[in-house]
């Protein structure tokens, strides 16, 4: 049988079903492929969205009309925010979320999402033609044909499974590895490399101790995920800390002959900031103890996950290692933890838009492009949607600034310098985090998503809402005087210093110990003003909070980004033979024609390229 699509995406995961939901949004007639429709949205590792640098992937992923925000908050059991002791440029939502609602509100959303339809196969082969995507096959015999296709296949290409010296061949526990796949696109000069993840012991909660953990409850405040829905009370679930001990170690340590990361059995490289159990005490052997934390994975279940413990270890030893930890010295689990290996592609062969620049209509997202964690691969999937449905109809392509967003911090680091190692999101990574704040990622990038018509009117017009009454917000504070023998005794009691002369109230807002809430209840009319909105007044003050607060440090941000952009509107591809440009140095031109970057600005960022070799391509640029 054959069918016809604009749009194919291939993998149910977590950038693959925002990869389907944003090109069938855009109006592209769309289809996923995935193995099993009953885990599209599977949280194959930990059940938790957000944290660090991620959750500010989140809150971008739903100004631009993506999904993970709304299932998040539909599904979460408790919600966190991290960061909040230090400046907002890195506060972090994070949430626990419900595993098996997670999986069954993507389910719900996609069956009732215009354009686009979902078919239960495995892709067996990509079909290439004069150079450009046109189609796959499917292990059924099923021929699909589009003008663009999505490869979002996550661990499962060629997926190698490890629990001692024990390999299963899969893409994750107890599913099939997809074989074929992956040469079926190597064939065109696209370059593979094999990476390794891992997952933990999953433990039923009636075996743990409890009373010898701490408890680590959530954040009762009005914080969420998507900027659309009214904010609802959770009926938080308590996560638990506790920790290893020096017999956990020696119990570890006795089976490390065993251990595939150390056997010579695996040689893929795994993530350096999520190490496994066994990686933890071979690079510091000094430690005496670990953190871990057993998170619950839904309101109506006995599984919990020990974050912290990650390990591919013989099952009788990550068992054993269990029992000698007091809370879980009886513990049951249900399966044992696991390391897989799985195919990537080199993402430098990729253009902005997360099209491969050897062959036209073809994307990647997610895993596959060599990063870890779902909110990496849902950023990566909205972008490759977005793009996939725009190549569709030959319009300009959809890019973001590494001042716009995490994910165009993402994009950029990942196609021009590339990955050795799986790639996580941290703030660090980004150099104008002031900028790229959790609390405004609608007002980067909703209207945008308007405008390319992947967000709904009722989310611009909830942006417009909320742009507006900030501003009134700002404008009364900007305005109203302060007079000092009013103000003084209030601002005593609230342990502040006393007013020299009077002054406008944005000025006391700049005070470390003052905010807006704990002005209003001195300041009547402040009180008034906040309380105008008609919806989310929380959310709405927070944000014209942070933009008084900290309004020089924006404006300074901003200028430095702006005269970066004066690079990234010099267009260099096409404009250099990288081979006979030798007035540069031999590293940066070797580096220069590997990934041929499309402007000035990515090419100062590759890895060898030096302010001078730039200086020089100035000079023949004319500039």
């Amino acid at each position: 049988m054959k069918f016809n699509y604009d749009v194919l995406v291939i993998g149910g995961g977590h950038a693959g079903c925002e990869a389907a939901a944003a090109s069938a949004n855009m109006g592209a007639k769309t289809c996923l492929i995935t193995m099993d429709m009953n885990k599209i949205g599977q949280m194959s590792c930990n059940p938790a969205i957000g944290g660090i640098a991620k959750g500010q992937i989140v809150r971008e992923i739903d100004a631009l009309g993506g999904q993970m925000g709304i299932v998040t908050d539909k599904t979460a059991i408790q919600f966190r925010m991290l960061n909040i002791g230090k400046g907002p440029a890195v506060w972090s939502p994070r949430a626990q979320c419900d595993r098996g609602k997670f999986i069954w509100e993507w389910r719900t959303i996609l069956d009732h999402t215009d354009n686009l339809d979902i078919w239960q196969d495995q892709a067996d082969e990509l079909l290439v033609a004069n150079g450009e995507a046109i189609g796959v096959k499917t292990i059924w015999g099923a021929e699909f044909y589009a003008k663009s296709i999505i490869i979002t296949a996550g661990t499962f290409l060629n997926g190698l499974m490890h629990v001692g010296r024990k390999m299963v061949e899969g893409g994750r526990c107890a599913e099939p590895a997809v074989h074929n796949f992956t040469e079926s696109i190597t064939r065109w000069g696209i370059t593979t490399a094999r990476m390794k993840t891992g997952t933990p012991v999953r433990i039923d909660k009636r075996s743990v101790h409890f009373e010898d953990m701490e408890e680590q409850p959530g954040d009762s405040d009005f914080h969420q995920f998507s900027y659309m829905g009214e904010h609802r009370v959770l009926k938080q679930l308590p996560c638990w800390t506790c920790y290893t001990n020096k017999k956990v170690h020696e119990t570890l340590k006795s089976g490390l002959a065993d251990s595939p990361l150390y056997n010579g059995q695996i040689q893929s490289t795994g993530p350096r900031y999520c190490p496994s159990i066994e990686t933890k005490l071979v690079t510091f052997p000094d430690k005496d103890q670990h953190p871990l934390f057993l998170e619950p994975e839904g309101e109506d279940t006995n599984e919990m996950y020990l974050n912290g413990f990650s390990s591919s270890m013989p099952m009788d030893i990550q068992l054993n290692a269990l029992h000698e930890i007091p809370a879980l010295r009886d513990a049951k689990i249900y399966r044992p933890g696991y390391a897989i290996e799985y195919d990537y592609f080199d993402p430098t062969q990729l253009k902005h838009s997360l099209e491969s620049k050897i062959i036209k209509g073809l994307f990647f997202a997610g895993q596959v492009n060599g990063t870890t964690g779902y909110e990496e691969a849902g950023g990566q999937g909205t972008v490759a949607g977005i793009n996939a449905a725009l190549h569709c109809v030959g319009d300009k392509t959809f890019e973001m600034n590494r001042d716009e967003s995490y994910i165009g911090v993402l994009i950029d680091d990942l196609t021009t310098k590339g990955v050795d190692e799986p790639y996580r999101m941290f703030t660090s990574r980004a150099e104008y985090r002031i900028l790229l704040r959790q609390d405004d990622a609608d007002a980067r990038l909703t209207e945008k998503a308007y405008e390319l018509g992947i967000a709904k009117r009722d989310r611009y017009d909830w942006w417009i809402e909320k742009k507006e009454a900030t501003g009134r917000i700002i404008e009364f504070c900007t305005n109203y005087p302060i007079k000092k023998d009013e103000i003084n005794p209030k601002l005593e009691a609230l342990g502040t210093t006393p007013l020299r002369a009077g002054c406008k109230l944005i000025d006391l807002i700049a005070r470390p110990h003052l905010n807006l809430t704990n002005l209003s209840e001195i300041i009547p009319d402040l009180k008034a003003a906040l309380e105008t909105p008609a919806n989310r007044k929380e959310e709405i003050t927070e944000a014209a909070e942070i933009k008084m607060k900290y309004k020089g440090y924006i404006e300074r941000e901003r200028l430095i980004a702006d005269k970066m952009h004066r690079l990234e509107d010099i267009k260099i591809k096409g404009r250099f033979n990288y081979s006979e440009l030798h007035e540069i140095s031999t590293e940066g031109r070797q580096k220069l024609e590997r990934i041929d970057p499309e402007t000035l600005a990515q090419a100062s960022r590759i890895p060898g390229v030096s302010p001078s070799d730039i200086n020089v391509m100035l000079v023949l640029l004319g500039r």
